[in-house]
Order: C-alpha cells, then sequence, then structure tokens
C-alpha cells in the first residue's frame, strides 16, 4: 500500500547569539535634555550588519555515480568537460566507444577513423520496409604518413562541430547543411586525399586553387584550396607537399554546368559554426559564423523550405541546385541568417473545440467508474516510463472532469495524483526515483543508473523526453487544481523540464541545451549514449508531442510565459516535422515510391534510415504503427493529424491487421480514435465495445475525444493553420 508521504520542511532561522535590549523609551519632548555637542550611540543601538541577498540554487535530485555511462573524456576536450555535454545530438556517434561510427551531417555521411576523416555523398537503397543511405569512403582526408590518436571535439553548437586531430595539424568544421566540408591545415603539413574507387582523372586550374577529381563510380570531385598548391596523384589517392591553410572538397550532384559554376560562386566563404536562436513564439533563427569573403551558401531541407520566411530575413533560394538525401532534396541557400517560422499552435488544457453537451452524461458515466478505480496502491510497475503514464492518466480525468462541468471527482484525482508523484519528487519512492549525475548532466533513474536496460535505457539518456513529459502532464495538471502543492514542488517540476529543454549555454548550467532537441532537423531524437551504425532514432513522434505541450501547460500552471512560448514553439515545430518524415501520404515525393505506396507512417525514423518496423513490433502490426504515432491521446492530438484526407488513408491502411489474431484492444482503441475524425459515429459504436485500454488512456479519455470532434468547416489561414484564431486578425 503506498502511504501518502508528507515531506516535513524545518525552516532554519538564524539569530545572533546575544539578543540586544530594548532601546529606552523616548522621553516626552517636555523632558528632552539639551543637545549634546558630540552625542555618543548607545551600545544598544548599534545597527545590525548587512544581511547579503542569499543565491537561490536550482534544485538537483541526489546526486548518484553512476555505473553504465561511458567516459565523456575520451573524445572532448578538455575545456569542455566541466560544462553538461550533449546525449542526443547529431554526432553522438563520434563520442562512444572507438567514435569511429559514421554521423549524416548533411549532406554527406561523415565517418572518423584512424587519424583520419573520410566522407561519403550516399546513394540510397530502398525497398518496401525500409530506406538506407551506404556509406562508401569517397575520400578520406589525412596527414600524409602520421598517424596518431583518436579525434578531439574542440567545440560544438546547435549546427556544428568541429572535430580536431592535433597530431595531424587537421581540423574540420563539420557544419549541417554546408555541401562542402571544410578542412583547416597547420603547420606546413603534407596532405593525403585517398579513396576507395578509381580516379579515372584528375586536373587543376592555373592558379592551383581547384582541383577536378573523377572517380569510376560515377562521381565528381572539386577540391578548393584557399592558396595555390600542387598535387601529385596516382590510381587511388592525391597527396601534396608541405600546405597551411583551408581545404574544401565538395561532390557535383548533378551533370549540369550549372553546379559547378553555384559551388566556384560560393567557395570562398566557410561556415565555422552555427547557432540556432528562439527570438520570439513560433519564430527561429539560424546565425552562422563565417569566413573567407563573398556569400554563404547552405542548403535546406523541405520542412526548412516551407518553413523559410520571405520577411525578416535576407536569403536566395536556389531552386534547382538540389542534393538528395534520405530526408527529401536539400536547396540551396544563399545567406548567413535564416529565420524560420512554424505554424502557430495553442497550447490549451481542454478541447480545442468544446465537449457536445448533449454527450456529458455518456462521458460522465465512464468518468465516475475510472476514478473509482485509482488506486495507487494497486500500481505494480517501478519503471518511470509506465508509471509517468499511468500518472498522465489521471491527470486527464481531472481536465474531462472541469470541461463536463463534473468537478464532484477531482478531490479523488487530486489525492491519486499526490499520492503516485510526491514519492518521485521527494525520493520516497520504493525500489525507483529521480536522481542526478554530474558527468554527462542530467537525470538518471536509480535502476537506470546501475542497469542501462533498465527504464528503456533511461539511465544512459535514451527517452528522457518521453518519461518525463508524462510526469510533467500529471504536474502541471495537479499544480493547476492545487496551486499550493504546484508552489511546494515548483523546484522539482522546473528541474524536470530543465533536464531536455534547458535553453541555456552557460558552463555552470547543470543540464545540456536541448538534450533531445535537433534545431536541425527540428524534431527530437532518442537514442542517448548508445552508439547506433544509423546514427539518433526516434519513434514515437506523439509523446515527443506531449513532452513540450506538457511543459507549455507546466508554464501555464505557473503563469510562466517564457515556458509557455518555449514549449509552444517546440510543440509546433515537433508536429510540422511529424508530418513531413512520419507521415507518409499518398503520392508523397520525399521517400522512393516503393516505401511510399506500402507505408502510411514511419516506423523508426534514424538519422541515415527509416524503419516500418517498431522497436516492440513487425512492420505489418499496423495498429501499432498508428498507435505509436498517436499515444497519449490529448488536446494537441488534433493539431498532430489536422490532415483529415491524410487520417482517412492511415485508418483504411490499418484496419485490415485488426482482423489479425491477438490484437490488443488498447491498440484498437488509437485506431476508432482516428477514424474519429471523418466517422463519429462508426467510431463511436466500436469504441464502447472496447474490452480494454492501454494502459495511458481510458473509456473517459476516449469518449471526450470523440464527442469533441467537431462537425464544422474550420477557416483555414497561412501561417497560423486553424487553430490559432487571432491570426485571423493580425494580418
Amino acid at each position: 500500500m503506498l502511504k501518502k508521504l508528507t515531506r516535513r520542511v524545518k525552516t532554519l532561522i538564524t539569530k545572533p547569539f546575544k539578543k540586544p535590549k530594548k532601546p529606552p523609551k523616548p522621553p516626552t519632548p517636555a523632558a528632552l535634555p539639551p543637545p549634546s555637542p558630540s552625542p555618543s550611540p548607545s551600545p544598544t543601538m548599534s545597527p545590525p550588519p548587512p544581511q547579503l541577498p542569499t543565491k537561490i540554487h536550482p534544485f538537483l535530485f541526489p546526486n548518484v555515480q553512476s555505473t553504465v555511462l561511458p567516459d565523456p573524456s575520451r573524445f572532448f576536450s578538455p575545456n569542455l568537460l566541466s560544462s553538461p555535454l550533449p546525449t542526443n545530438s547529431f554526432f553522438q556517434n563520434f563520442t562512444l566507444k572507438n567514435g569511429d561510427q559514421p554521423e549524416y551531417i548533411h549532406p554527406y555521411l561523415i565517418k572518423s577513423a584512424d587519424s583520419s576523416l573520410s566522407i561519403s555523398y550516399p546513394s540510397q537503397f530502398l525497398n518496401p520496409s525500409f530506406i538506407y543511405q551506404i556509406f562508401v569512403p569517397d575520400l578520406t582526408v589525412s596527414a600524409a604518413d602520421k598517424t596518431g590518436s583518436a579525434h578531439v571535439i574542440s567545440s560544438y553548437s546547435d549546427l556544428s562541430v568541429t572535430l580536431d586531430f592535433p597530431s595531424s595539424n587537421l581540423r574540420f568544421f563539420l557544419v549541417r547543411g554546408s555541401p562542402f566540408l571544410t578542412c583547416s591545415v597547420m603547420g606546413n603539413t603534407p596532405i593525403s586525399i585517398s579513396t576507395v574507387h578509381a580516379i579515372l582523372s584528375f586536373s587543376s586550374n592555373s592558379s592551383l586553387t581547384k582541383h577536378t577529381v573523377r572517380l569510376n563510380n560515377g562521381q565528381t570531385w572539386l577540391i578548393y584550396t584557399s592558396s595555390s598548391v600542387s598535387l601529385n596523384h596516382d590510381l587511388s589517392s592525391i597527396g601534396s607537399d608541405g600546405f597551411s591553410g583551408i581545404i574544401r572538397i565538395a561532390v557535383l550532384p548533378g551533370s549540369d554546368p550549372m553546379y559547378e559554376s553555384v559551388l566556384d560562386q560560393f567557395s570562398s566563404c566557410y561556415p565555422t559554426s552555427g547557432e540556432a536562436v528562439l527570438t520570439k513564439p513560433f519564430c527561429l533563427e539560424y546565425k552562422w559564423e563565417k569566413k573567407g569573403w563573398g556569400d554563404l551558401l547552405m542548403l535546406a531541407h523541405p520542412l526548412h523550405l516551407d518553413i523559410l520566411a520571405s520577411d525578416g530575413c535576407d536569403v536566395k533560394v536556389l531552386e534547382d541546385f538540389k542534393y538528395t538525401s534520405v530526408d527529401g532534396e536539400l536547396v540551396g541557400v544563399v545567406g548567413d541568417s535564416w529565420v524560420l517560422k512554424p505554424h502557430q499552435v495553442s497550447v490549451t488544457w481542454h478541447s480545442i473545440k468544446g465537449v457536445n453537451e448533449e454527450s456529458n452524461a455518456e462521458i460522465v458515466t465512464a468518468l465516475a467508474k475510472d476514478v473509482e478505480a485509482l488506486d495507487p496502491s494497486a500500481i505494480t510497475t517501478t519503471s518511470s516510463y509506465f508509471y509517468g503514464k499511468l500518472i498522465a492518466r489521471a491527470a486527464r480525468l481531472a481536465l474531462i472532469a472541469e470541461e463536463v462541468g463534473y468537478v464532484d471527482v477531482i478531490p479523488a484525482i487530486r489525492k491519486f495524483l499526490k499520492d503516485t508523484i510526491e514519492p518521485w519528487l521527494d525520493g520516497t519512492f520504493n525500489g525507483n526515483g529521480f536522481l542526478y549525475e554530474s558527468n554527462w548532466g542530467g537525470i538518471v533513474t536509480r535502476q537506470g543508473s546501475a542497469d542501462s536496460g533498465a527504464d528503456f535505457g533511461f539511465g544512459v539518456y535514451n527517452d528522457h523526453h518521453y518519461h518525463i513529459g508524462y510526469f510533467l502532464y500529471g504536474i502541471a495538471v495537479l499544480a493547476k487544481i492545487d496551486p499550493a502543492w504546484g508552489r511546494r514542488y515548483k523546484p522539482q517540476a522546473y528541474s524536470l523540464v530543465a533536464d531536455f529543454m534547458n535553453l541555456g549555454r552557460r558552463s555552470n548550467s547543470n543540464y545540456p541545451r536541448l538534450r533531445c532537441f535537433d534545431l536541425y532537423k527540428l524534431h527530437s531524437w532518442a537514442g542517448g549514449l548508445t552508439e547506433f551504425a544509423d546514427g539518433r532514432n526516434q519513434e514515437s513522434t506523439s509523446e515527443a508531442v506531449n513532452a513540450y505541450y506538457s511543459a507549455a501547460l507546466v508554464g501555464l500552471a505557473y503563469g510562466d510565459t517564457h515556458l509557455v512560448a518555449t514549449g509552444s514553439t517546440l510543440t509546433a515545430l515537433e508536429i510540422q516535422a511529424a508530418q513531413t518524415w512520419w507521415h507518409v501520404k499518398e503520392g508523397d515525393t520525399i521517400y522512393g515510391d516503393e516505401f511510399t505506396r506500402e507505408n502510411r507512417v514511419v516506423g523508426v525514423l534514424w538519422a541515415n534510415k527509416r524503419d516500418s518496423g517498431l522497436w516492440f513490433a513487425p512492420p505489418d502490426w499496423r495498429e501499432c504503427r498508428l498507435g505509436i504515432q498517436l499515444l497519449p491521446i490529448l488536446p494537441i492530438s488534433e493539431v498532430l493529424f489536422s490532415d483529415t484526407e491524410f487520417t482517412r488513408e492511415l485508418v483504411n491502411w490499418t484496419l485490415p491487421a485488426l482482423e489479425r489474431d491477438g490484437v490488443g484492444e488498447g491498440w484498437k482503441g488509437f485506431v476508432y480514435a482516428l477514424e474519429s475524425i471523418y466517422d463519429k459515429q462508426s467510431a463511436l459504436e466500436k469504441i464502447r465495445n472496447l474490452q480494454g485500454h492501454d494502459d495511458g488512456n481510458s473509456l473517459t479519455n476516449l469518449l471526450w475525444w470523440v464527442h469533441s470532434r467537431g462537425d464544422e468547416h474550420e477557416i483555414e489561414h497561412g501561417g497560423g493553420g486553424k487553430y490559432c484564431w487571432f491570426s485571423h486578425y493580425c494580418h
């Protein structure tokens, strides 16, 4: 039986060692003595020493020394080790094990190994089940006749990472979206550029600053140097005498002479790093640091192009300059600052369109039963993921009760939420709990600190936004219905938010910047500190949306407009990324025809791969593939699945799978929920006949969802979607 645990807070009152005497009562005016020429202050009237303001330190969960995390000092420069470090980044493979698995840094796959760096312009392999890019070391750059230790990460930012090879005098500026690989060579070092292909021809311009290499795989590569250098070659390698300066390498993505002309034009300006700044709500600005001269050429993926602002930034889109990518065509953009404006979304506690009042009675009947069944002592799991889902499920009941006006059940829900949340925040939960580890900088669980497989890898920073997002939903709702409780646990709530949503870059922060969210791809990654040949991955976009949505609700509960704005903006970006890369519409062109014909949703999306299977289910379990992109069902789910025609395609694609033996009732519920968007009555009958529900869902929640599907046609307008009505009046 879980007992309600009340945290006792002792207040420490500091007092002087001796209590000063009270000053004498002032005499009446008639008895005042004549003023003394040099009055002496009474010792009892000495002013107390000034009190210095107390510095408030952010709350941290108890410290733990993890036994399962890798040592970050092998690849990060010593000056970076005192700061929290990224755990789900686009370059994470460069920090794990031998650091020699490739990473996809658009448009190239990059691999560091044996004191060298290899670049691949990958071809794609695709079939109905998956798509992946094939790494082949098209060119490998190293210092001639030198061997040394592994690379060192000397700096990193939102859009870049810098790899140093100290013993080889080489520094690589790996900036995402650059059509050039840029290398700085120091110390008059001889350079070697080798290939696994055969060199068919090699030529240099008259100034010896541009060199053209044709390979027998059909590729042509251009090598630009900041000063004249004479290169020699044989069948598979190119070499130089001593050189100091900048080398830039780019593949010609097509045979049209335009490609070479564009690369020539922009070869002299190179980026060294790039930052992404959330300047205001629903606005993200890219700013690149650059050197050289001329304008900066970068590449934009399809979502960039969809939300690239035409106002507020001086950029030029080169629509015909394109590279291929597993993420769709990458298009040239000229300019060192971009402004991106996703569609606006409204973060709300309750349904967007409201519940049909005639349906309240049915919802209330289910609500009373679901609340009556709430019992903390019946919870058997100690998993941070499944426990968080149960908390969020109960919190949904409270908000539905508010919406349908059945507030009598709220005290019982409040008690359940207190009894289940407080032990995790107080550190008194039996069997697990949140702790803080300082090597990488973040929250881990007690189980995860000793077992890398526990809590789905939470202890190695996998799925943090999923697990914490569920807890934050419950905390936000409890803080809303019990503000006193919210004030008491506000430090813990913000510590949980900061674990995956810290925006700061300060070295004294406790958490890295945006642990899971990728500010170039504009969605989150899971995976944590596990090496994968295809980079980071993410399965459930809806649970990622829930994380940022729940953080925004925490902001609403505490009146924190900055947190509301940040959470809402990341929610909007995550939704549009899901609709771009996970939702596969009929006739889409991002993925090949074979994959698009067979799939309506991606199972697991990797940096370098698209997989139709799930971590827990094969591709033909389509109900799971749909459900994992919808759960948990929330008001924001309406925005995620705002494309009614695609939703119909997805449900029709999924329904035949429900005829398979052994399909779980919980997964059926998610299919019917989406069906209700376009066929409410049919879905409602199916939901009423369900014999069970997902552990994070309930009959109450499904009925609320169906009965809040509006029948009216919403007004569409550019930029804001159909969920921010005031933007109708802002244009």
